[in-house]
């Protein structure tokens, strides 16, 4: 058990900047007090949270070990877990957690958690890797042994977590990773959740203001108001899934969001087809949200705005219920692929800030420079 001088077991929890710091710093709160009570009566825990880039740079397990190491000797703490929003993979295998009990260390990939209850799960998968890294550990001739298997959400039935090949060169001596189609989507999931694709919309200003823009102008057409009396729902629904499709597209060929790989190894094609996976999804998201936004502009905007004798003498129909609700939904497609066009005036930099993570965008900027060197 590893305790400090005062009788506290003082525990670290160095995240990336962003996401993985609010979760660290939402957790700290309540770890003291439930590690106490999971250890036993007179086991106390002192909890700091430390947010700085550890990642950055590099995506390869072994430096990223060392370098939680050596920012564990420089400090005085007993524990330290480190928290990371970028997926990390392992012999072929995306990574959940790495626990070194030799050095009282754990490093753990925050998407291979799936992207619902975060929180918690996160919270749960902390406590775990404390309670093993602070527990007694036994020794054998070649020195400290494996602690045991960590339980909460890396025992659960339908988890597709299991324990993970370790190298003998290795500093790790206790890993779980995820596998299967299961693994693959709940790490595809965790990946758009460290995204936060709800960013997108106020993050692309000028296509916002060119989407509204094409919007208020279309509501007063005469020509869309002709149109819309003859639109069918299938051809609503084919007008807005492909002004969708549209502004995704736009937004990956425009800022060259499309992640490629010159290696030929299947492990860098599966890694390539994850990543622009999530960044589809994470575009899709947050371009439907922008949608439905729309929708309600345009449908409070034609209410304001429009006169029923004005529409109804030029479309010989009554401007009723469900002609604004049509009228609403075409515009919003149009006003998307307004919005599209607009997003060429944004940089590469606004939209990649927008659509990524912190760490997202320094491992796409990085591959970027690798590329043009």
């Amino acid at each position: 058990m590893r305790v400090s001088s005062q009788g506290v077991t003082v525990v670290a929890l160095l995240a990336d900047p962003d996401a993985p710091t609010e979760i660290a710093q939402r957790m700290a709160r309540m770890l003291p007090d439930r590690l106490a009570d999971r250890s036993g009566p007179g086991r106390r825990f002192d909890v700091e949270v430390v947010s700085e880039p550890f990642t950055a740079g590099t995506e390869d397990l072994s430096t990223l070990t060392r370098r939680i190491m050596d920012r564990a000797r420089a400090e005085s703490w007993d524990i330290i877990v480190a928290l990371t929003d970028l997926p990390l993979h392992s012999h072929g295998r995306k990574l959940v957690v790495d626990l070194s009990h030799e050095h009282g260390l754990a490093l753990l990939s925050l998407p291979s958690l799936g992207g619902f209850r975060l929180q918690t799960r996160a919270r749960q998968a902390v406590e775990e890797a404390v309670l093993s890294l602070a527990g007694p550990q036994a020794t054998g001739p070649e020195g400290p042994a494996e602690g045991p298997p960590l339980r909460g959400p890396f025992t659960r039935r339908l988890a597709p977590i299991h324990p993970g090949q370790v190298g003998e060169e290795e500093i790790a001596d206790l890993r779980y990773v995820v596998t299967g189609p299961r693994g693959y989507l709940r790490v595809l999931l965790g990946m758009v959740r460290a995204n936060r694709p709800w960013r997108l919309v106020p993050g692309l200003s000028k296509a916002l203001a060119a989407a509204l823009a094409t919007g208020a102008v279309a509501t007063v057409n005469s020509t869309v108001w002709n149109l819309t009396t003859y639109l069918s729902t299938p051809r609503l629904v084919i007008a807005m899934v492909g002004s969708v499709a549209l502004m995704i597209g736009w937004l990956i060929v425009d800022a060259n969001l499309w992640h490629r790989t010159d290696e030929a190894s299947p492990e860098a094609r599966k890694r390539a087809a994850l990543y622009n996976a999530s960044t589809v999804l994470t575009l899709g998201i947050g371009v439907v949200v922008c949608y439905v936004g729309l929708m309600l502009i345009n449908l409070v905007w034609a209410l304001f705005i429009l006169n029923d004798r004005v529409f109804a003498s030029t479309t010989r129909t009554p401007l009723d219920a469900a002609e604004y609700w049509t009228l609403s939904w075409f515009v919003a497609s149009v006003a998307t692929v307004g919005g599209a066009l607009g997003s060429g005036l944004e940089s590469d930099e606004a939209i990649r800030a927008a659509a990524y993570s912190k760490r997202e965008q320094e491992r796409r900027s990085m591959l970027q420079d690798d590329r043009g060197d």
